[in-house]
């Protein structure tokens, strides 16, 4: 098991295909870090589907509303679409390599677009760099997010089950 050496900035995600640990990097991005542990303390996450998913790219969730596989507005149609109630993000660019195991926002053409969504990296995608905004690396589990369904839109996708912030995990 990969070491949490901070565990209020690491992530425990139980997801279909097994659990995921991701190292938060507030010092990259301070505000996207804190609107994730924000929505992950609040349940928001749990229960949203890996609604787009490219081999060899990155596997997409975080879409709040429309993607919550057991909330009021679940709609696989329109996954992808939805984010928070809270307000979009500034965006946070940095020089942060997008690599295998990254965690990044996913956003529309405005770059200060990012609201909950998120996407990781399957293989290097430096192309991306910056141009989305990095917050996060898989310290352990990256086999379990190879495992994730593959589409766009994914058929019958896997989710994750529950998002929590380690220092509030016994």
């Amino acid at each position: 098991m990969a070491e949490i050496k901070d565990r209020e900035n690491a992530l425990i995600l139980d997801t279909t295909q097994g659990k995921v640990v991701i190292e938060l990097l507030p010092d990259l991005a301070p505000g996207h870090v804190a609107r994730i542990k924000e929505l992950a303390r609040e349940g928001a996450y749990d229960g949203v589907v890996f609604h787009r998913v490219i081999d060899g790219f990155m596997a997409q969730t975080g879409d709040v509303k429309f993607g919550k596989s057991d909330g009021k507005d679940f709609n696989p149609a329109r996954a992808g679409m939805g984010g928070s109630d809270k307000p979009d993000l500034k965006a946070e660019f940095s020089n942060m390599n997008h690599a295998r195991g990254t965690c990044s926002m996913a956003r529309s053409q405005n770059p200060n677009s990012a609201n909950s969504q998120f996407f990781i990296c399957f293989d290097d995608a430096g192309f991306l760099n910056r141009q989305y905004t990095v917050w996060g690396q898989v310290i352990e589990g990256m086999d379990n997010v190879d495992k994730i369904k593959r589409g766009e839109p994914v058929q019958d996708p896997d989710k994750i089950v529950s998002m929590k912030v380690a220092a509030d995990v016994n």
